[in-house]
């Protein structure tokens, strides 16, 4: 039987980590299910979570016809854009309902974050041998306001410290 294409939206599963997990390059299923579930509070349209060109090397001999560009470090488009959550009762922000938020929040925070996109439902929960396209510790740089349309929110920029292609999550605990 041949593969179906599927539609991305509603597919993507962010969870972070405020803990390390024991091994960032094949975090567990206890430890992502631990973790902030994130997919419901990041906006969808201005998520950045991918590789990025590497950077290139191009040295060549005195005799070299061609430029030829070796493959150097890898570099990675970081982003998300997370919805505050208010307190309808008082108006202020509802730090018990922005665990996200408070994770994020400080410029220079680190973190651990992992992304499936798959034909699961971002809300299924997180299972041995899930793929992973991309996870690891990230740092925050300072939350940016947006144009003040829409519902409130903030664009946090990430820079990766460690990252992982295309892992799988890993048994136990």
């Amino acid at each position: 039987m041949a593969g179906a294409r599927t539609l991305a939206k509603g597919k993507t599963k962010l969870t972070v980590l405020t803990t390390a997990p024991a091994d960032e390059e094949n975090p567990t299923v206890t430890e992502l299910e631990a973790g902030i579930q994130a997919s419901g509070v990041v906006l969808m349209s201005d998520f950045a979570w991918s590789a990025a060109d590497s950077a290139t090397v191009a040295e060549d001999s005195l005799e070299d016809l061609e430029t030829v560009d070796v493959f150097d470090s890898s570099t990675y488009n970081l982003g998300i854009t997370l919805w505050r959550l208010i307190d309808e009762a008082t108006g202020d922000p509802d730090p018990a309902a922005e665990a996200l938020w408070e994770a994020v929040k400080t410029k220079g925070t680190e973190f651990w974050a992992y992304a499936r996109e798959t034909g699961k439902d971002s809300t299924e929960a997180w299972a041995a041998g899930d793929e992973i396209y991309l996870g690891g510790r990230v740092a925050a740089d300072n939350p940016q306001r947006l144009d003040g349309t829409g519902f409130i929110k903030r664009r946090i920029p990430l820079r990766n410290r460690k990252m992982y292609n295309n892992i799988t999550v890993a048994t136990g605990a």
